[in-house]
């Protein structure tokens, strides 16, 4: 009995001999796809309703400074973020859970960390994306006020000044807001729970800060607007500028320490999560 002659069809499978991205790359893109995500970029039209309102709703108030300081009126820049800091911890508290709790839920990580990517890489890109964005968001009605103002009074130099220490107060802002929500948001793999837990930690601090706060003449007084996310900012605001809407009293230093030390610490358990969690 012969056997049948064996055929070999060729399907036309070659190997792929480009260009390897690598670690680099694949770090950037994931930090392009969560910026664009932050902003409903690239997705459904339900998708850009919510962020989209949050820039409209700031843009109104821009506009509104806007034409205050072209009729000549003085507008603190670093007042802005501030007045914006209630709608940018609206948006974070959704776009962060958006960002990590919906990997976690879906299980994508296996996906993820099967190509060279390292676990940190995931964390600090997710990070970076939301610090990028929630500055974004308090720092373009500062460019908005700063045409107004600049080109309506013709004194440039002093608006550009103005403008940067502005920008500075937007970064206090959104290194401050996004590490502690991200780290929030990684914990837990349902949105709906990580966004209201990240609004619980800043929103039930302010009010105890601010009992602290009414006992006058007392060092907790000065030192209690540290423990509260929302209050912070504006401690270090004062402390490096002195324009800030809490009184250090002699604890500036503190504060300083404690934006850089919060951070810090959000990152690092960010990292440690990560680094633990289970595929």
């Amino acid at each position: 009995m012969s056997l049948p002659e064996s055929v070999i069809h060729d399907i036309g499978y070659q190997r792929y001999d480009g260009p390897r991205l690598g670690r680099g790359y694949a770090a950037r893109s994931l930090f392009v796809h969560g910026l664009r995500v932050a902003f409903g970029l690239g997705r459904s039209a339900k998708a850009k309703i919510f962020p989209w309102t949050v820039i409209g709703l700031i843009g109104i108030i821009a506009v509104i400074m806007a034409v205050i300081k072209s009729q000549g009126e003085e507008v603190d820049y670093q007042d802005i973020p501030q007045i914006a800091s209630v709608l940018a911890l609206v948006f974070l508290a959704v776009v962060a859970p958006e960002l990590v709790s919906r990997d976690l839920r879906n299980h994508l990580l296996p996906l993820y960390f099967s190509r060279p990517i390292h676990r940190a890489d995931y964390a600090l890109a997710k990070l970076g994306s939301l610090i990028s964005a929630s500055w974004l968001l308090l720092a373009g009605p500062l460019t908005l006020v700063f045409a107004a103002g600049a080109f309506g009074t013709g004194d440039v130099w002093a608006e550009l000044a103005g403008l940067f220490k502005g920008y500075a107060v937007a970064a206090f802002y959104a290194v401050i807001f996004s590490t502690l929500a991200v780290l929030i948001a990684s914990i837990t793999s349902r949105r709906a729970f990580a966004a209201a837990a990240i609004a619980a930690v800043f929103l039930v601090t302010l009010p105890v800060a601010g009992v602290l706060i009414s006992l006058e003449h007392d060092p907790v007084s000065y030192l209690a607007p540290i423990g509260s996310p929302m209050m912070l900012p504006e401690g270090i605001r004062e402390w490096v500028f002195g324009t800030g809407e809490v009184n250090v009293g002699q604890f500036g230093p503190l504060y300083g320490a404690a934006g850089v030390l919060l951070p810090a610490t959000c990152v690092l358990l960010l990292l440690l999560r990560y680094r633990k969690v289970s595929l």
